[in-house]
This record gives C-alpha cells, sequence and structure tokens, in this order.
C-alpha cells in the first residue's frame, strides 16, 4: 500500500513514489521493497495517532467501560498496516499513557517528549485490553518483525468481501523488537514497561512468544479501523464503496492518515465525517473542520451509522 506520494529512505528504489508506481505497478513495487520499506512521514503520523487517541478515550471512555459486560477489551484493526506504524503508535501512546498514570506530576518530561504531552493522559488500570489484528498483502513479513505480531496477508478486495485477519494480539503483552524512532520518550516508556515486566513472570510476556502473543478467534467487534497512506490506492469508487461499506458493518471508527485529502469518502458509505475537535458529527462529508494535521500528515476521522 502507498506510504505517501514522496519518500527519499533507502529501500524505497526511487525518491518518488509516484515514479516507483509509474515504473513497477503498486503490487509488483511492494513485492520488491515489503521487507525494507520505510515510512519518513512516522513523526506526523505518531502524533496524529496520539493526538487522535487521547481525544477518543477522553470522550469514550465512559461509553466504552459501560459496554464492558460484554466485552472488555479494544479492538483496533490496522489496514495495510505496512511496517507497523500505527501499531508501534498505539502501542506507545497507550505505554505513555500508562506511565504518567504511574509517576508523580512533579516530573518534568524530556525536551523531546515535551510536543506530545497535551496528548498523553493518565490512563490507569481501567482501560480494556488493548487489541491489534494487522493485514497487508505485500508487507506482512516486515510488519511480523517490526513488532513480532501476526499480520495477514489481506487485500482491499478481500476485505470488501468480509474477511479480517484471524489472529487477534493483545498489544500489552508485547515489546516491539526495533523503536521506529528512538527518543527520549521511548526511552522512559521501556523503561517503565520493562519494570513492570519484571513483576509479572507470566510467560505470555516473553516477546518471542508470537504463539502466546496471539490467539485465532472471530473478530466480533472492531473499536476502529485504522488506514495508513493507503486508502487513496483504493481508486475504483465501485471497489472503495463496497470496502466501506463492509467496514461500516464492524468497526466504531475509521481514521485515515494521508499526506492529502484523497480519497473521497461519500454519504451513503456507511460513514458520517466527525469532527475531532468538537467531538461531534461534521456538517458534511467534504468539511474539514475538526481535522487533525501534523507535519503535512492529515487525520480524518469517521463514525459508522451501521453501529
Amino acid at each position: 500500500m502507498s506510504r505517501g506520494d514522496r519518500a527519499t529512505v533507502t529501500g524505497n528504489l526511487s525518491s518518488s513514489m509516484r515514479d516507483n508506481y509509474g515504473e513497477y505497478g503498486v503490487a509488483e513495487y511492494y513485492k520488491k521493497v515489503g521487507s525494507t520499506y520505510r515510512n519518513p512521514h512516522y513523526p506526523g503520523i505518531r502524533l496524529c495517532i496520539f493526538a487522535w487517541l487521547s481525544k477518543w478515550w477522553s470522550n469514550e471512555s465512559l461509553d466504552i467501560t459501560s459496554r464492558m459486560d460484554n466485552t472488555n477489551h479494544v479492538l483496533l484493526f490496522d489496514m495495510a498496516c505496512g511496517i507497523g506504524e500505527i501499531t508501534l503508535a498505539f502501542y506507545e501512546w497507550l505505554s505513555a499513557c500508562k506511565l504518567a498514570h504511574a509517576t508523580t506530576s512533579t516530573e518534568k518530561p524530556g525536551p523531546s517528549s515535551r510536543k506530545y504531552q497535551p496528548y498523553i493522559i493518565p490512563i490507569g488500570p481501567d482501560f480494556p485490553a488493548p487489541l491489534i489484528i494487522a493485514a497487508d498483502p505485500f508487507t506482512s513479513a516486515a510488519y511480523q518483525d517490526r513488532t513480532s505480531l501476526p499480520c495477514a496477508s489481506l487485500s482491499f478486495n478481500d476485505i470488501a468481501e468480509g474477511e479480517l485477519p484471524p489472529f487477534v494480539s493483545n498489544l500489552s503483552k508485547i515489546k516491539p523488537r526495533a523503536p521506529a524512532h528512538p527518543q527520549s520518550l521511548q526511552d522512559q516508556i521501556e523503561e517503565h514497561n520493562n519494570t513492570e515486566r519484571d513483576r509479572d513472570e507470566d510467560p505470555l510476556d516473553l516477546p518471542d512468544k508470537n504463539e502466546a502473543l496471539a490467539r485465532q478467534e472471530p473478530c466480533t467487534s472492531v473499536e476502529m479501523v485504522v488506514c495508513s497512506f493507503a486508502l487513496h490506492l483504493v481508486e475504483n469508487p465501485s471497489a472503495l464503496f463496497a470496502l466501506l461499506c463492509t467496514l461500516s458493518c464492524k468497526a466504531r471508527w475509521l481514521v485515515v492518515l494521508a499526506p492529502h485529502k484523497k480519497p473521497e469518502i461519500k454519504d451513503g458509505w456507511g460513514w458520517e465525517k466527525w469532527n475531532v475537535k468538537e467531538w461531534k458529527g461534521a456538517n458534511s462529508m467534504s468539511s474539514h473542520n475538526g481535522e487533525i494535521l501534523f507535519d503535512r500528515v492529515h487525520c480524518r476521522v469517521y463514525r459508522s451509522v451501521n453501529i
């Protein structure tokens, strides 16, 4: 899946993603670079996810905990997951929020973590079990290598036909094998998480025990689908309609990250555009009010009208 129109990192063949797609085609390009692909937009992606998740939990936590009579987890679908940028950002956000809950208010953040502080909220043990499913037809091996979690090789067409990844992973039980962008915030998170793991002798905490970190079961309630730098590759409007309508019956939220304002999601496709800032439905599907924007990364949020 596309990770932006421009990329300037080793492993992406050309510095222009448009040139790559034009020369190789999308499928062939990612077959060539799937194991080495890197998204240079990760800092903006990370900030967008931190901002979105903090707004989501601040506004939806009471409703989510009230539904915990039926379920005690929140399930995120990392669709077209690449090398796991969204999974890692979710992990880092939750770990930072738990760290904020565990530490005293007198402790000061490091310089490189200050820009994240507005989006780090104290989260205690009431947070449901954070579960992840992931799919990408081209980069599943790279995702597994980076996160230690399983990834299904499902395409957009597979998902439109109703398929979802069969393996559900508990995010709190794993440790990423290689932080995407080591910073002092990441160092603080890792130190805290390592301390927590030392207190728990459950073998599920061992990061290399992939078979223990994930279980195969049907996905019945997806809290959010996040698609980063990929949804605009579904260029056929009928195919995009089929995909989004299917997802609207399976997930409560759709979060789309992109370096531009594509694709256009229309009324009648199962989703309502969401004003994240005011936490209410937007005036129209084309409204940009309340969108999140960091480092040229646009984050647009939609709420299902079918759940």
